[in-house]
């Protein structure tokens, strides 16, 4: 009788199924601690943040209310205005909001996690060219930068633009190990995500990369002119494709767009968010001479004053020193795999630097985020350059350590006065790692550790700030690394203007403004104590003081609010940094002017309902963010940076969509209690932008005003606009 034999099944046997989990790589233990690291830093006490920027909050909680209000970045429920930044970073957060419900952890966490994430590619970015070491060193100073932390604290769209950025250039470091096509379309891919985030800031990383690109040229010129304009494709693609939704829709299916006057999302593109941005606009600093009260002057050394250098400008002098010596040592040869890398990562350095430092429109400390990665980038390359045994490498490791103390007294002298005890060992490890690494004998055996001792002191500042970060909140419109009495205004001592002790004061109470409440108003408590934000998932307005940022800051004076009304609002903002919330639709009376709403709202649930337009989405926000009321802002982020026609102002009430109107007398329809230093900035040449103001008037004289004793007098002048029946 014949055997059929039959070939024997594969099994999973325990033999091999350990000699797979032995081939498995293991995390490398460098990376582990920096994500670890950085995400104890962006976690740590997240709730004591509260709502961060209240304008995006808002934002969120509409968008994730509709899905066309999600698609447009609708800032109302009622899809009446979109926000003044395209909408890539709010999806991200409004789709964590519809996964685990409206609460300020839902809003923040990826946040945090983009942080870190963006920590994770860069010590690859840095390790695929210059080894393990120099990617640690690199990741570490990113995490360590007190900014880095703020914002990855903040639901500002700055987390998700560093990402990007960072993003493309790791592909595109990748893209030149072999010439890679793919490579280098999914870092045009990943610039196309960033401009979706921030538009036109994202576009800083294009020149290097694509210089670098055309120098080394991996497959010849003729081939890297090919790839370039696919990757150029792939960027403009991504770039325009919410752009263009948005300009095809038709206007009475869209929200108006919020920064622009002739409702284009172009208009956002290449003015408000554009060129503005670098040769100054209405509403920038050039408002109050000088530079204004955010960034402080323009110049070479901007990067390093009061209001900038504590937050990325530590390392400054290392990276950038670092960053010169490399491309002299490479010789910018093809063949040398420094070449690119020093080119892409060392050029994005080098437009960003440049352009912060003479940017003239509006500007503020935080936009330094995006520097933050290519120094950290540059410090870690410069270390792996430095610790060779070779004459030149040790020369440049003297020069960047020297330049990086210099730059970090500079640093402490301007910003961090505080940590002036540092000075001395900062000499100290300066001239020990200079001594060791000119000398023939100790730099083969100590020159290593002398540099990343030297380094290891200069890290010690930033180190310090970072950790501060954690104990306080970081909300409002202008998240800032460091302690508390690091003003988001121009730095320690306030004004940028002003210089060392210029300006706003400064003090342990809020942010530029003095402890003690002394500015107060409706939500400071007594004694200038700083109002909780609510408990971890809270609800909106389950807990007095939500947005957390009250005590000194809350109810700024009206020469506070007009400052920060001229000054326009750029990136959004709270709208009343904390103070307890009476009731829905209240808001404290913060550093933006926005109001309690709570009776105005009130009568007109009781008397029909419908949508009610006020002059600011700052005034909105609060509303939004404790009940999702039907509240819309129609000038913009602070009322003055968009302009809605009267036709179309018409239209909507005609469609419905708006019935009441509310003239707060804060910044429009004449008469403003913050018009003080508004006024004379505009005097001076500075922001004269009046927002929906003509519109809102010829409108309301056609509508009802509503005279009842139920409505606060402070709220202002109440106009039903129901059509006539």
């Amino acid at each position: 009788m014949e055997t059929i034999s039959h070939p024997q099944s594969p099994t999973w046997s325990r033999p091999r199924l350990r000699d797979k989990l032995r081939s498995l790589s293991l995390p490398r233990p460098e990376l582990a601690a920096l994500l670890v690291l950085a995400l104890v830093l962006d976690l740590w006490a997240l709730g004591q943040n509260g709502w961060a920027n209240e304008y995006y909050s808002a934002a969120v909680r509409s968008m994730a209310g509709s899905w066309h209000d999600f698609l447009f970045g609708s800032f109302d429920a009622k899809g009446l205005m979109t926000v003044d930044k395209p909408p890539a970073a709010l999806w991200v957060q409004a789709l964590s909001v519809k996964a685990f419900g409206f609460s300020s952890w839902a809003i923040l966490v990826p946040q945090a996690l983009m942080g870190a994430a963006s920590i994770g590619l860069l010590y690859d970015l840095v390790r695929r060219r210059w080894g393990r070491p120099a990617g640690g060193l690199a990741g570490l100073c990113l995490a360590l930068t007190p900014i880095t932390v703020a914002i990855s604290r903040h639901n500002n769209p700055d987390a998700l633009l560093v990402l990007c950025c960072v993003g493309a250039l790791w592909a595109f470091v990748r893209a030149l190990e072999h010439g890679s096509t793919r490579w280098l379309v999914a870092a045009g891919v990943l610039v196309g995500l960033g401009f979706e985030t921030k538009m036109g800031v994202a576009l800083m990383v294009v020149p290097g990369m694509a210089l670098a690109w055309l120098w080394v040229a991996p497959r010849g010129r003729i081939v890297a002119l090919r790839q370039l304009l696919l990757a150029g494709a792939a960027l403009v693609a991504v770039a325009l494709a919410w752009p263009l939704m948005v300009e095809l829709t038709p206007a009475s299916s869209r929200p108006w767009i919020s920064g622009t006057s002739d409702n284009s999302v172009f208009s956002l593109i290449l003015e408000y968010n554009g060129l503005g941005r670098l040769d100054g606009q209405t509403g920038g600093p050039g408002s109050f001479g000088g530079g204004g009260p955010f960034g402080g002057e323009t110049g070479p050394l901007r990067l390093l004053n009061e209001a900038l250098g504590g937050q990325a400008g530590w390392l400054l002098g290392t990276a950038l020193v670092g960053g010169l010596g490399i491309a002299l040592l490479s010789r910018l040869r093809r063949q040398d795999p420094r070449t690119g890398w020093i080119i892409a990562v060392g050029g994005s350095l080098a437009v960003v630097a440049v352009a912060f430092s003479f940017a003239s429109g509006i500007f503020h400390p935080y936009y330094v985020s995006l520097l933050a990665p290519f120094a950290a980038a540059l410090v870690g390359a410069t270390f792996a350059q430095a610790r060779a045994a070779d004459r030149p490498g040790r020369a440049l490791g003297v020069l960047a350590i020297g330049a990086g103390a210099v730059t970090e007294i500079a640093v402490i002298g301007s910003s961090a006065g505080e940590l002036g005890w540092l000075v001395a060992p900062i000499v100290l490890a300066a001239a020990g790692a200079a001594l060791v690494l000119a000398s023939d004998r100790l730099a083969p055996r100590w020159g290593a550790v002398a540099l990343a001792g030297a380094i290891g002191v200069l890290l010690i500042g930033p180190a310090i700030w970072s950790v501060d970060t954690l104990g306080h909140p970081t909300s409002g419109t202008f998240p800032a690394g460091g302690p508390e009495s690091a003003s988001m205004m121009g730095g320690p001592g306030g004004g940028g203007s002003g210089g060392p002790g210029g300006g706003f004061p400064s003090g342990s109470g809020g942010r530029g403004v003095p402890s003690g409440g002394a500015f107060p108003g409706p939500g400071a408590l007594p004694g200038g104590e700083r109002a909780q934000p609510p408990g971890l998932g809270a609800e909106a307005g389950s807990t007095p003081g939500i947005s957390g940022e009250g005590g000194a800051s809350a109810g700024a004076s009206p020469m506070v609010e007009g400052l920060f009304e001229a000054q326009g609002g750029a990136e959004g903002g709270a709208s009343g940094r904390g103070g307890a919330h009476a009731g829905p639709g209240a808001v404290a009376g913060g550093t933006f002017g926005g109001q309690d709403l709570s009776s105005a709202l009130a009568y007109t649930e009781a008397h029909g309902g419908g949508t009610l337009a006020v002059e600011s989405q700052s005034e909105a926000a609060g509303a939004i963010i404790e009940s999702g009321a039907e509240v819309a802002g129609i000038g913009g982020f602070s009322g003055k940076e968009s302009s809605v026609s009267a036709a179309w102002l018409e239209e909507r009430i005609a469609a419905g969509e708006i019935r009441w109107i509310l003239n707060s007398g804060s910044s429009a329809f004449g008469g403003a209690p913050n018009a003080g230093l508004g006024a004379a900035a505009g005097a001076s040449g500075g922001d004269t932008r009046t927002g929906s103001e003509s519109a809102l008037t010829k409108v309301t004289e056609r509508c009802e005003a509503v005279s009842n004793s139920s409505l606060e007098s402070s709220a202002g002048t109440l106009y039903d606009c129901a059509p006539s029946t």
